[in-house]
């Protein structure tokens, strides 16, 4: 665990706030700042509920289609209560742990932003879920993206509330030390006492993008990391094939204007300065998958830093319904509205799905040339001496090019994709949820699918080193670093062998990110 501690002031959190909670256990608190706010917009709903008026959808009236009927104060308990156990509809697989600790770190800092009529005590249960480990299990399937993410963030809610009777069959299932367990049982274990909703909690705790949010916050944490990684990959391969400098060229990129162009550019001619293998043919130019690195995976970056703009608006974004403003001077101080509706998040993960897979279908087709003896620049066919006996990178190649596929089938934009729930009264939905849902797969694909790369680019160099009788100090100054890196923990293919292996340490190369770290 982290020592890191991160204050919720529903403001201020960031991609890298949500990655350090997720992934590395930095402890919350709710930021004392927050706090009047939380307790003033509390202290309306108390009055509204005591006086019984004005009416205020989803504080004294029933909800989504029941919206026209009225909720008396003695119901408002069982209303909340209702609520979260008839939302616990979601199906599917778990999402992973990260995934739980993320949505409970962004659910807690929306109630922090005051508008949502909720107590301290709501959020500090949260905060203190996250800090002693209690993880709810959340199903993967089940939301439509409005009014925001609702069944899976009941399956969360279910965990830290109760009612009277404190059932354990009606308290979810949580991760408690790694032992999935009821969640009132997790919660015993880790001496978090459960909270009995008052009136308008449950509605606040379960109506919002959250789920989506989370998922996409860390699918842009990652897809920053491919982009670098890409770079690198593009470099060693443009080594493997002796391949030209001049695509590079500052002034080509600033002619363009493109910042993530530039970047891209930037950081390959860091990585290949002082080659002795690049331009070292007479070749006029080279395939576009080469040349065109920079136009392809500098969009790519461009549109994560989009994502990420929206994605960070939104883990800031008070998004249940009503919302509570104390400085109207009206008696009805709540405002419905459609801040749950996800559409900004799907947006967002449709383009960053589209963007990803840029990325692995480039890389594929680098991987495709590098195997191929006809395209390669004088490397035998599959990167292996020996070719027929031994069978080389060939199913490597497979491997990628089935993951590029796979990729183009799940970036469909999701998006566009509305159908009406609720009897027609939510009649357009975003599906936010499956977009982030699917914007992380593809991430997982494409980081395979640059391992790969990085396996036949490394194989490559070797060969091409050999057949010149020369050594690593030929290649440039961060392609040097980084093929060393690769060789500690990835020898070179001499004869056939289990692949698998030498992919998964290229994918944990990728994800710690340290590879990458010499382009930059």
């Amino acid at each position: 665990m982290t020592t890191t501690l991160i204050s919720l002031d529903g403001n201020t959190l960031t991609v890298e706030d949500v990655v350090a909670i997720a992934r590395r256990n930095a402890r919350v608190a709710l930021a004392d700042a927050a706090r009047p706010r939380i307790n003033a917009s509390r202290a309306w709903v108390d009055d509204l509920i005591a006086r019984g008026a004005p009416t205020v959808y989803g504080i004294n009236t029933g909800f989504g289609v029941f919206a026209n009927v009225p909720i008396h104060a003695d119901q408002s308990a069982r209303l909340m209560r209702n609520l979260i156990v008839s939302h616990c509809a979601a199906v599917g697989d778990p999402l992973p742990e990260e995934i739980a600790r993320a949505t409970m770190a962004i659910r807690a800092n929306t109630l922090a932003k005051g508008f949502s009529g909720v107590r301290a005590t709501v959020i500090e249960t949260l905060i203190e879920m996250l800090n002693r480990g209690v993880h709810p299990i959340i199903p993967a399937k089940g939301s439509v993206g409005a009014s925001g993410d609702l069944a899976p963030l009941s399956h969360l809610v279910l965990v830290l509330t109760r009612d009277a009777e404190d059932r354990d069959d009606e308290s979810g299932e949580a991760i408690y030390r790694g032992e999935r367990m009821s969640g009132k049982r997790a919660m015993e274990l880790a001496g978090i006492p459960r909270v009995e909703l008052q009136a308008k909690e449950g509605l606040a705790l379960n109506n919002g993008a959250t789920v989506s949010a989370a998922l996409a916050a860390l699918a842009i944490a990652d897809a920053e990391n491919l982009a670098r990684h890409a770079d690198l990959a593009a470099a060693l391969s443009l080594e493997a094939i002796v391949g030209r400098a001049s695509p590079f060229d500052e002034r080509i990129h600033r002619a363009a204007g493109h910042a993530g162009q530039i970047e891209t550019a930037r950081n390959i001619r860091a990585l290949i300065e002082g080659s002795c293998l690049i331009d070292s043919t007479n070749k006029v130019q080279d395939a576009y998958s080469f040349r065109c690195a920079p136009q392809v995976i500098g969009a790519a970056r461009d549109a994560i830093a989009y994502a990420r703009k929206i994605v960070t608006e939104e883990i800031n974004a008070a998004t249940d319904n009503p919302l509570i403003f104390l400085d109207l001077e009206s008696e009805n101080k709540a405002r419905s509205g459609g801040n749950f509706h996800g559409e900004a998040v799907a947006l967002a993960m449709d383009l960053l799905k589209n963007a990803v897979a840029e990325i692995g279908s480039i890389s594929e087709r680098r991987v495709f040339r590098l195997t191929s003896a006809h395209l390669s620049d004088g490397l035998p066919m599959m990167l292996i001496e020996g070719g027929g006996a031994n069978s080389g990178l060939m199913m490597a190649q497979v491997t990628a090019a089935s993951l590029v596929s796979d990729s183009k089938t799940l970036a469909h934009p999701d998006s566009v994709d509305s159908i009406p729930t609720s009897a027609d009264q939510e009649d357009h939905v975003s599906m936010s949820t499956n977009a982030a849902r699917r914007a992380r797969e593809i991430v997982w694909n494409t980081t395979r699918i640059l391992a790969i790369e990085l396996l036949a680019a490394a194989q490559g160099i070797d060969l091409r080193l050999k057949n010149l009788g020369r050594d690593a100090t030929m290649l440039g100054r961060g392609t040097r670093i980084a093929h060393a890196r690769i060789r500690r923990v990835i020898p070179f293919l001499d004869r056939d062998r289990v692949l698998a292996g030498d992919i998964a340490r290229a994918v944990e190369l990728i994800e710690s990110g340290k590879l990458s770290e010499i382009g930059e």
